[in-house]
């Protein structure tokens, strides 16, 4: 494993950290193959329950590297289409990992990094933490995170900060829907623990089919019928799963399901 990703198995949890502080983890080509990979890897492991990604030192990550993306203005356009869609690939692979995932943002997250915290199922900041989506400064758009980023935050508030590339504080990135809570830095490991203790006390395979689940009533539009099919035969598959059955006899019999650590 590369320096600039760090990984830590702690039970059933894992944390990926990027480890590029003296570059505001900002990410290059080879971080971004590292997390993809790693990612790839944690998401067909049965044994992680879930995965946090977080960061060292007082950023999360500036986004894209400036020495990358100056060599890349020198780059045909054929290679910038194939680098961004290595980026492509790192936001769909987070977004679609099948395990819940945490962002844990100690600080500033601009550009990419405002991208990978939206793909992230639950994320958490510190007060402290600042956002933006920068790109507009530079001549550029965050085309590749957009899908996820207006997931998050919706239409209207993306033509406002994709356009004025603009700064905003933790509790904005709150109020627009990017983070689901705001702590005090000193109490960011704790609020994490809290959600992912509340993540070990759930079915295994409810927790992570739940982001399909949204994903696909999102997606369904105004075919009612056939979004009612679907999540009927969803939810016949789980009554009828060992964890499904599990799960009813454990509340019966006033248990705890055979998931939860002791």
């Amino acid at each position: 494993m590369s320096d600039a990703l760090l990984v830590q198995q702690q039970g059933a949890i894992a944390t990926l950290s990027m480890n590029r502080p003296d570059l505001h983890n900002a990410f290059d080509a080879a971080l971004i193959q590292s997390l993809t990979e790693t990612l790839s890897s944690l998401g067909a492991d049965p044994g992680v329950r879930a995965v946090v990604l977080a960061s060292t030192g007082p950023s999360f990550s500036a986004g894209a590297d400036l020495q990358w993306m100056r060599a890349m203005a020198t780059a045909s356009q054929e290679e910038n289409r194939i680098d961004s869609l290595a980026l492509a690939g790192l936001m769909r692979t987070l977004d679609e990992l099948p395990k819940p995932t945490i962002a844990r943002v100690q600080g500033a997250a601009f550009g990419g990094g405002v991208g990978l915290v939206a793909c992230c199922d639950i994320a958490i900041a510190a007060d402290s933490a600042r956002f933006g989506l920068t790109e507009s400064r530079l001549g550029l758009l965050p085309a590749v995170i957009s899908p996820y980023v207006i997931a998050a935050i919706g239409p209207r508030q993306a033509r406002r900060w994709f356009a004025t590339g603009e700064h905003f504080d933790a509790l904005t990135a709150q109020q627009m829907g990017l983070v689901h809570q705001v702590v005090p830095a000193d109490a960011l490991d704790a609020a994490v623990q809290t959600q992912l203790n509340l993540l070990g006390k759930a079915g295994p395979i409810a927790a992570a089919s739940a982001k399909v689940l949204v994903r696909e009533v999102h997606a369904a539009g105004g075919d009612r019928d056939g979004l009612d099919r679907a999540n009927a035969g969803l939810i016949a598959a789980l009554r009828a799963s060992d964890e499904g059955r599990e799960g009813l006899s454990a509340f019966l019999e006033k248990r705890p399901p055979r998931w939860v650590a002791k």
